[in-house]
């Protein structure tokens, strides 16, 4: 996933359009409140900043983002649409770990994401998922609900981990089962419902964020 803070519609439109062409999953945010009040529920593998926003600005958003041990490791991209040296400069000096000044072109904006999220081995998730109650780290192979750690096998983790990644969207059983196992189980979905029973086991109290919907299959819904 790739968040970007820019208030320029067209300009936002435009990077989500290239980034989500190019198979990346990107979200868009026109100024700093909305952007941050994502971060509690899902981190990104890059997030493109722009420094000129309204309210807050990309500068302020980016030394919190660096003070924060929660965010601190995700790469940030500024974007600007001045050409002064010293903007280039601030930004890195804050912890950016590159910039972009608009207007630019798509394939060296496509370039230049591919390059940063190579460097911070974010090419393809990033290595946290949160929604509140539970808190995984990816890298670490560790989940925490509310606060204590849980041991799940190989199949619970990545089932767990794909219902992060799609929080709030209602996954089939079938799409759980080729996604998670790798193929389909013609008549064999109860598979997916004894991993989810173990889960919300195993979760405690913190596995009532994972929601069955009748008729349908599961999600992480609102109580997350």
């Amino acid at each position: 996933m790739i968040y970007c803070v820019e208030d320029d519609r067209s300009i936002r439109e435009l990077i989500i359009y290239a980034l989500k062409s190019n198979g990346y999953e990107a979200i868009g945010f026109s100024e700093g409140r909305p952007f941050l009040k994502a971060l509690e529920s899902r981190l990104p593998a890059l997030i493109l900043l722009d420094i000129m926003l309204p309210g807050e600005d990309g500068i302020e958003i980016l030394k919190k983002l660096k003070a924060s041990p929660k965010t601190r490791h995700i790469p940030i991209i500024m974007l600007t649409a001045k050409s002064a040296e010293y903007d280039k400069v601030l930004g890195l000096d804050n912890g950016a770990d590159d910039y972009i000044t608009k207007p630019f072109g798509i394939m060296e904006f496509l370039s230049r994401v591919k390059a940063v999220l190579r460097r911070s081995g974010n090419v393809s998730n990033s290595s946290e998922l949160s929604t509140g109650r539970l808190t995984m780290y990816i890298d670490r192979h560790v989940v925490l609900a509310d606060g204590k750690e849980v041991a799940l096998t190989f199949k619970e983790f990545e089932l767990l981990k794909y219902l992060l990644e799609n929080a709030g969207i209602v996954l089939t059983r079938d799409k759980l089962l080729e996604e998670v196992w790798g193929y389909e189980y013609e008549g064999e979905t109860r598979t997916v419902d004894v991993h989810i029973r173990t889960l919300r086991q195993k979760l405690g109290e913190a596995g009532t964020v994972i929601e069955t919907v009748r008729g349908v299959g599961y999600r992480i819904g609102g109580n997350a």
